[in-house]
């Protein structure tokens, strides 16, 4: 699996930025807030951030 081009490993405090999904094809249905909803970036969950972490270490 290509996690590094979806995650970016650490931010100042330590937790892994994740891009948001739905934002690359199919944008004619979206509204405008949608869009500009999807295009900044968050951080991955408490739950699933050792399951990234593993992933991005291989």
């Amino acid at each position: 699996m290509h996690c590094g081009k979806n995650f970016v490993l650490f931010t100042g405090t330590g937790k892994i930025k994740r891009k948001h999904a739905y934002h690359s094809h199919i944008l004619t249905k979206k509204t405008t807030k949608q869009k500009r909803n999807l295009c900044y970036s968050g951080t991955v969950s408490a739950a699933d951030e050792a399951k990234i972490k593993n992933l991005l270490v291989k």
